[in-house]
């Protein structure tokens, strides 16, 4: 295959220098695949998710049991795509009984041998690790169930906003929240491409 530039011109849009395993919050936007509207539907200013939908949420969800520097915020599904807020914490805001002292890694309090766990756990904390593992096990567990081996589900990459103040933050929570609410005017419905 030859390159071709109008093709394959994949420019990131993250923040250049700016390292995104950065404690801090994150609002991240996902869309499906040609913004096909798999989730469920807008009905009276309120999403109803279908069994993709929820599987999609209940995903979203497990985020932060697999990786220990993830707290969820804010979140919602819609039709054909999803907003979140990710906050990444710095491995030393794991605070043990004493408040001073950091948590120890579990696995080695439990006696787990880490080889047998069944649990993925990322050895990426960025971003990008984290919104990839979730497209990643939306995709595979949503083909298995439609029958749809390798088919896409997700647009490439995604949107990020690095959120820097708690103005800024509350801003991003009402919008998630009300986003429902505005899908008539909604840049992702289909009937206003």
């Amino acid at each position: 295959m030859t390159y071709d530039p109008h093709k394959h011109n994949r420019q990131s849009n993250r923040l250049k220098g700016y390292d995104y395993a950065s404690p801090g919050f994150y609002f991240v936007t996902i869309c499906t695949y040609q913004r096909q509207c798999l989730f469920g539907n807008i009905n009276g200013g309120k999403m109803k998710l279908n069994k993709y939908g929820r599987l999609a949420r209940d995903e979203w969800q497990h985020t932060e049991s697999i990786r220990e520097h993830v707290q969820l915020d804010a979140f919602i599904i819609m039709p054909n795509h999803m907003h979140g807020i990710v906050r990444i914490i710095n491995s030393n805001d794991f605070v043990g009984p004493y408040d001073d002292t950091p948590l120890q890694n579990t696995n080695q309090q439990l006696n787990i041998n880490p080889e047998k766990q069944t649990e993925f756990k990322s050895p990426s904390k960025t971003l990008g690790a984290i919104v990839r593992g979730y497209k990643s096990t939306v995709t595979k567990q949503i083909n298995q169930l439609r029958n749809t081996p390798g088919q896409k589900l997700w647009q490439r990459n995604y949107h990020d906003h690095i959120i820097r103040d708690e103005a800024s933050l509350q801003r991003i929570r009402y919008y998630i929240q009300y986003n429902p609410k505005q899908w008539d005017e909604d840049r992702n419905n289909p009937q206003n491409f």
